[in-house]
């Protein structure tokens, strides 16, 4: 193993703690000026959380910083799904499609399987998809159960796909239209349990190797070499310094790097209850089946209605271009609320009215631009491929990329610097996330099924925290899963510091504007326990 350098914030052989907070960020945020970090990481969504771990898993001292919070752009903003590539292989993308089945059985065996777990798809056969549709279409699944092969993911991880007569396809999916209907086609994927909390569990796993995760520290100007940046919550603006700098600010990275041009598109999903696709039967008759449903006039391009166990449902998703500066926060337009409600109208025996949608969110995909003028290619035809950028000064960009390749993006990334810091390979393919553990393991824990699909094996720390308050077990708003102690955690422990880290990101209540007005005293107290 490499040997820390005399100002390395972390010793290899003394364990960092995992816990994230404001007296650790405020600790830490303190130390750096006057140092030299090996990595200074900039955006701390899933590739620079990622990137943050594989180099501090490598031994390098690392600084990785964001001007919001841990997921807080594109990252929190996906479909939650951790997909094997069948749309990459379907446009003769092979090599892409592998490695996306290959991260996706890395996740869901080794390195997160308490949050990843397998979803199954039903296509369902209506009058509108032909028969030669429904032969190509069954023809890409069973394909897609070769790469699943290849990728040495196992059936007992993923099944694999099959017909399903009609009956069966209406036993999983009642909600469906009937009439007409011929049958389904059942597959798999991989569906992580929210991204954002994936994207706290590679930070938190980066803190523990010594990372250094300071959030609400915005980047000013970079370069190879270092960067001025400001405390957020402070205003005081002052200099990091190191010895390589990796811009992992996705939809914004373009400017912190001169000649990095990107064509962000944007992705919209609906939120519904589970009651709204339900019809006339009770919601306990929906099972947590996902649908894909295929959109009139394209080859490769389907509606999914993705359930998410909290009793929500999303349906997405569009993909439009996002011309113009790049917002914050995202919205989704009335016109995308209105396509995705009209075809999902066409498959269902009860539509759901503009009424039922409850929440709506956006994300931008961070698309590179190949640089040709007046390109009419559209953003829906534009390549998923990451890219490492390494400018004239040394400046790292990295851009593009899925969720779930996020660790492999990462590694390319690091191995971009690794060479002249003296880093030995990467080592994240095999390091289980923080609450990591076997099936058994975690089916064996004395706690509700929702906090371990959430939390893993830290789902008993979180009961624990009733013992010092017994109402922490108690739901924080009326008709909401989430219990008080989970706020308290969020706060203790995974660097949630304002009343949006703790609603929005590290809970998704905020998704909701009326459950999250009712959250809000909950989050409250736990910001000032």
């Amino acid at each position: 193993m490499r040997h820390p350098r005399r100002d390395s914030p972390h010793d290899p052989a003394r364990p960092a703690s995992s816990s994230l907070n404001s007296a650790r960020r405020a600790r830490e945020l303190a130390g750096l000026p006057g140092q030299t970090v090996d990595v200074l990481v900039v955006g701390l969504g899933a590739t620079g959380a990622a990137v943050a771990l594989d180099a501090a898993s490598r031994g390098l001292s690392v600084a990785a910083i964001d001007a919001h919070d841990l997921a807080f752009g594109t990252s929190r903003w996906s479909s939650k799904l951790i997909h094997g590539g069948l749309r990459y292989l379907a446009s003769g993308q092979v090599d892409l499609a592998y490695e996306s089945a290959v991260e996706r059985g890395v996740l869901m065996r080794h390195t997160a399987p308490h949050l990843v777990r397998a979803l199954p798809f039903v296509m369902p056969l209506t009058p509108m998809v032909s028969r030669s549709q429904a032969l190509l279409t069954h023809a890409g699944l069973c394909a897609g159960d070769v790469l699943r092969r290849s990728a040495r993911t196992g059936r007992g991880v993923l099944p694999g796909p099959r017909h399903l007569s009609r009956g069966q396809t209406l036993g999983m999916a009642p909600a469906l239209r009937s009439y007409g209907l011929r049958g389904g086609l059942l597959s798999w994927d991989g569906q992580v349990c929210d991204d954002a909390r994936l994207v706290t569990a590679i930070a938190r796993t980066a803190a523990a190797h010594g990372a250094r995760i300071i959030t609400h520290c915005r980047a000013l100007s970079v370069s190879g070499d270092g960067g001025q940046v400001r405390d957020e919550l402070t205003g005081e603006e002052f200099t990091l310094r190191a010895r390589s700098v990796i811009n992992a600010a996705g939809v914004w990275a373009g400017q912190l790097a001169e000649g990095v041009r990107l064509r962000p598109s944007r992705g919209t999903h609906l939120v519904l209850r589970a009651e709204s696709l339900a019809g006339a039967a009770p919601a306990a008759a929906v099972p947590p089946t996902a649908l894909q449903v295929p959109v009139p006039g394209e080859t490769n391009r389907f509606l999914l209605v993705l359930p998410q166990g909290d009793g929500r449902v999303y349906v997405g998703l569009t993909d439009e271009p996002a011309d113009g500066p790049v917002p914050d926060v995202p919205e989704a337009t009335e016109p995308e609320i209105g396509f995705l409600l009209d075809i999902l109208g066409g498959a269902l025996d009860v539509p759901v009215r503009r009424a039922d949608v409850i929440g709506a969110f956006a994300g931008l995909r961070p698309l590179l631009d190949d640089g040709r003028a007046g390109d009419p290619t559209p953003t829906s035809d534009l390549s998923r491929r990451h890219a490492v950028l390494t400018a004239p000064d040394g400046l790292v960009t990295v851009v593009g990329g899925k969720l779930t390749t996020t660790r492999r993006v990462a590694q390319d990334a690091v191995d971009a610097v690794a060479g002249r810091l003296g880093a030995g390979r990467c080592r994240t393919g095999r390091l289980p996330l923080l609450g990591a553990a076997d099936s058994r393991t975690l089916s064996g824990l004395d706690a509700p099924r929702r906090l371990v699909r959430r939390y893993g094996s830290e789902a008993t720390e979180i009961l624990a925290l009733g013992r010092e308050d017994p109402a922490l077990l108690d739901p924080v708003a009326a008709g909401l899963p989430v219990i008080g102690a989970e706020l308290v955690w969020a706060v203790r422990h995974e660097g949630a510091i304002t009343e949006s880290d703790v609603l929005d990101r590290r809970t998704r209540i905020g998704l909701v504007r009326a459950d999250r007005e009712a959250a809000l005293p909950a989050a409250r107290r736990a910001l000032s326990a």
